[in-house]
């Protein structure tokens, strides 16, 4: 159920209470970990599912521009690998093990399909212990769960050995998606074919790509491989909305998932209190993350934000009773500043 704006009496004891609706006692959430990396902030690393048909499927839908379709009843994206990806997940972008673990269970309670995480993250075990833990309950099957992990460039020369070493922290057979998450051109597209081959192997359903940020950057790897990339993860939000980018990878029929979807840690605020998205929120009654949220699904953009706080998660996925207009996204959509959070 979407929130609605409460009484004023309500609100003031809401906000005495920790953790009520998502929101700080200013007014504004606090600021939640998102996804991406960086080499100067980089973490060091930390340890019966069925294998998958390394058979591909059926092709993925696409629209009259070649980009994939998002179904927003059903809540997936079909990609190009055969295979259908949900288009709502939670990162685990600078999460320590402990709130890894419960983040992902939490996500998982909360109606989450899709968890995004990465080696350099350092919990990746953790991850695999909140998904055990769901399991365990009953909440969810393996196969329900949507996991992503990304190789880090120090890697790229021994890929095979890093895809296994990520499935053994994991605890998983296989991976739903693997992403090399930089591009590196002396030794990325090496990277790329040991994923291939895992893919051959059935260690990896998809592959794709993050932090490609140029159309010939993009090329020169999609062009040397065989197995054309499922997603292109990079920063995007409403001031950086990557349509060059995204109209590019169409060809491809690569699909666009936003990293920092909710401006990034720091950034938050800025997006949040923006005279537009501020006012559409106020329409609907939700939030101006919630508003964000829906913002990306409704462009087509795979949306990850992060978070350790239990209501911020809920509240990050309860997107699913309201829409905006073709106004509210046109007024949406001229908020483009092509402006970045992130240097990396």
């Amino acid at each position: 159920m979407k929130k609605r704006i409460l009484p004023a009496a309500a609100l003031l004891l809401c906000l005495l209470l920790a953790g009520c609706g998502g929101t700080a006692p200013d007014g504004v959430r606090d600021p939640a970990p998102e996804e991406t990396q960086s080499a100067e902030t980089a973490q060091p690393e930390d340890g019966g599912e069925e294998t998958p048909e390394t058979e591909q499927e059926e092709p993925a839908e696409a629209g009259a521009s070649g980009y994939p379709e998002f179904d927003l009843v059903r809540g997936t994206v079909p990609l190009n690998s055969g295979r259908e990806m949900p288009v709502l997940g939670l990162g685990m972008f600078s999460l320590s093990d402990a709130q890894a673990e419960n983040s992902t269970y939490w996500a998982l309670k909360a109606g989450f399909r899709l968890i995004d995480t990465a080696r350099i993250y350092g919990n990746e075990d953790a991850v695999g212990r909140g998904l055990r833990r769901a399991m365990d309950e009953g909440i969810v099957t393996r196969e329900e769960v949507f996991i992503t992990t990304k190789m880090w460039t120090s890697d790229f020369d021994d890929g095979d050995a890093a895809i296994d070493a990520s499935l053994e922290r994991l605890g998983v057979d296989y991976i739903d998606l693997m992403i090399l998450h930089h591009s590196q051109p002396r030794n990325d597209t090496d990277a790329y074919r040991a994923m291939e081959r895992a893919v051959e192997a059935g260690k990896l359903k998809s592959i794709g790509l993050s932090n490609y940020y140029e159309p010939e950057d993009f090329d020169r790897l999609a062009e040397a491989v065989t197995i054309p990339p499922a997603v292109l993860q990079n920063e995007t939000h409403p001031y950086h909305q990557s349509g060059e980018m995204k109209e590019h990878i169409a060809r491809y029929g690569t699909v666009l998932e936003s990293w920092f979807p909710l401006g990034g840690r720091g950034n938050t605020r800025t997006l949040f209190e923006d005279p537009v998205i501020s006012a559409i929120a106020e329409a609907h009654g939700v939030s101006s993350a919630q508003v964000i949220i829906r913002w990306h699904l409704q462009a087509g953009n795979i949306c990850i934000p992060g978070s350790s706080n239990e209501q911020h998660i809920i509240e990050d996925h309860d997107v699913w009773d309201f829409e905006l207009s073709e106004e509210e996204m046109a007024r949406m959509a001229a908020l483009e500043r092509d402006e970045r959070f992130a240097d990396y």
